[in-house]
């Protein structure tokens, strides 16, 4: 096999084994890689009833055809998994260098099954792996266990591991790899926690078999240099910025979720966004493995009560920290990022479920006593100590870690969560962007921009401007960004770098120069109609798994604030989301039943059972 080293390894947590065995080459070109083959996985082999923290499920780690390559932004991995904070099919993203070592080391990806009766680390070094005890480690928060593992492996190793949220089950807890990248979205790092895997380490010599070489170096020269010229002899925006950038873009169309959603702008916008980092914390500028964009952020707040030093903070952060829960201290925000990351936790999920607990504080649902302080909109230090509660599950950081969903409905109050499929929103109103609004509810893995992000079109014009508040176009618009990002997670890249360069750039959105790398790395003889059937492949595997689970049209909603309640103010205001127009259009498209099951002939053009 070319591109994909064709091994995959097994350990089975219970009995403390590994295994190697060969990746099936049906299934890597069917499914691409990453995302596609990790669903294929998980649906033959986890069933979509069990317990997400119950031994019978299995986790996932999978790289693509592209990850570990000179491909611009050939640096991610994926996690996958049965989620514990919705109960749906989970695939968390995240890049580093870690994706490109594994690669390196000798594996296409992981598949961890069982529990470990006490905990361990896994070690994996060019073809060869072995599970150690980490009793030592477990309570270490993540840059603790980070430095400890690369002194009892390799000091040019690279770590996966969870902190001490993972280890007491907070439902949105996370995997940080690289220390300060994270496989961020729906509780992956509480499946570890449960199993009593306290991290992966993996360090690699080899290199990534290519079908074409010369060719495959000649396409990347090719996409480094369309994106040189596009950025006209100026520093890239992202690298400049960072993704807080975005802020301006959110703000300017009213679409800045603001005090848990009851506005779409944020009066100290500008306190918060990617030039006020810039100035104040920036260090230095980031970049992930093969990466000419290097948009993460080295930051620092040499003093005061927030003092600390590490990475970020990004958009979903500023809005989720930020202003959704009225913060507009840069300071306190950057703390409170530091503070998720160390202890290993989902940043949007948890300013989310904080500023859920605001509101109805703030309205007489919670009360003083329960929360053990007063919580309002804009107490920074609030914000700030309920995430270090929240990790380690202290006072009202115990009902916090639950997220917000669970947190709502225990007041009887379920409307003030802000979700879909029980997962907090990114950093978009889609009362203001409306192919948001379908993408949010429509994701397999509940509400999530990584999933096709119509924010590329509806806001940044990327590859074409269109109308936000317009919904007739989007059900087509959302089908083809989510079917293209499927592409881009299974490949192994990176959306920033892909959207922009190796996507048409036109209103027909399909990803040539994805197409062009896969078939010089693979060999696959991909054609379009084959790749995006690929996409389709994923997208319905995916959406299988939550029919198994127990999911169907009922769970591809908004909150009755997105649905019901107008915009209070800003340039979208008056505005809801008219999802129920959007969603029979979209099950069309799809091929699926107007209860959202894929129609059988779908699922025999696509080869799934």
């Amino acid at each position: 096999m070319s591109g994909w080293v064709g091994t995959i390894l097994r350990v089975n947590l219970k009995h403390g084994t590994v295994k190697v065995e060969p990746l099936d080459e049906w299934r890597a070109k069917a499914f691409i890689g990453g995302r596609g083959v990790g669903i294929s996985y998980m649906l033959d082999e986890v069933d979509p009833a069990c317990d997400p923290l119950g031994s019978e499920n299995k986790l996932i780690m999978m790289t693509g055809p592209l990850s570990g390559t000179s491909a611009p932004t050939g640096a991610r991995y994926m996690v996958m998994t049965k989620s514990p904070l919705t109960g749906a099919i989970t695939c968390s993203n995240a890049g580093g260098h870690f994706p490109a070592m594994m690669k390196k080391a000798g594996f296409d990806g992981i598949i961890i099954e069982e529990s470990s009766p006490s905990p361990v680390y896994l070690w994996i070094t060019d073809g060869l792996a072995e599970l150690r005890p980490a009793d030592h480690l477990w309570g270490r928060n993540v840059h603790e266990t980070d430095d400890l593992l690369k002194k009892e492996t390799h000091p040019e190793a690279r770590t996966a591991c969870i902190g001490p949220a993972g280890e007491r089950l907070v439902l949105f807890s996370s995997i940080m790899n690289d220390r300060d990248r994270a496989a961020g979205r729906s509780g992956v790092g509480a499946v570890l926690g449960a199993k009593k895997l306290k991290g992966v380490v993996v360090y690699g010599t080899g290199k990534v078999p290519l079908y074409d070489k010369d060719l495959f170096e000649s396409l990347t020269s090719k996409f480094l240099k369309k994106f040189r010229d596009s950025c006209n002899g100026k520093v890239p925006g992202l690298r400049q910025y960072g993704t807080a950038k975005t802020i301006t873009g959110t703000q300017g169309i009213g679409v800045l979720p603001t005090r848990n959603f009851q506005q779409g702008t944020f009066e100290h916008w500008q306190n918060i966004g990617g030039e006020a980092l810039t100035e104040q914390f920036l260090v230095k500028a980031k970049a992930c493995y093969s990466c000419p964009i290097a948009c993460g952020r080295v930051t620092r707040i040499t003093d005061g009560p927030y003092a600390g030093e590490g990475e970020g903070p990004e958009y979903e952060t500023i809005y989720a920290l930020g202003s959704n829960c009225g913060i507009g201290d840069l300071g306190a925000i950057t703390k409170a990022n530091y503070i998720c990351n160390e202890m290993g936790m989902d940043t949007i999920s948890m300013g989310s479920t904080i500023a859920c607990a605001m509101e109805m504080y703030e309205k007489g649902i919670l009360s003083e006593e329960e929360i053990g302080r007063p919580l309002h909109f804009g107490d920074a230090e609030a914000v700030v100590a309920l995430c270090r509660q929240t990790a380690l599950r202290e006072g009202f950081g115990d009902r916090l870690a639950a997220g917000s969903l669970k947190l709502a409905r225990s007041c009887g109050q379920e409307e003030f969560a802000i979700v879909a499929k029980g997962q907090e929103f990114a950093g978009y109103d889609p009362r203001g962007e409306k192919g948001m609004g379908l993408a949010y509810a429509t994701s397999n893995i509940g509400a999530s921009h990584m999933r096709g992000d119509p924010a590329y079109i509806e806001i940044l014009g990327v590859p074409t401007l269109v109308d936000p508040l317009s919904w007739e176009d989007k059900p087509q618009l959302v089908k083809d960004w989510q079917d293209t990002f499927a592409v881009i997670d299974a490949a192994g890249l990176c959306v920033f770098f892909s959207v922009r360069n190796y996507v048409t750039q036109t209103r027909d959105i399909r990803p040539e120069g994805i197409l062009e790398l896969l078939n010089a790395a693979t060999g696959a003889d991909y054609t379009m109609t084959s790749l995006m059937q690929c996409a389709e492949r994923i997208i319905n595997a995916e959406r299988l798994f939550l029919v198994r689970a127990g999911f169907s049209a009922k769970d591809d909603t908004l909150p009755i604030r997105i649905l019901h309640e107008p915009l209070s103010d800003g340039p979208a205001k008056g505005q809801v989301c008219e999802l129920e127009r959007m969603l029979p259009v979209y099950y069309d498209l799809r091929g699926w039943t107007a209860d959202g099951i894929p129609h059988t002939k779908t699922l025999a053009q696509l080869q799934l059972g």
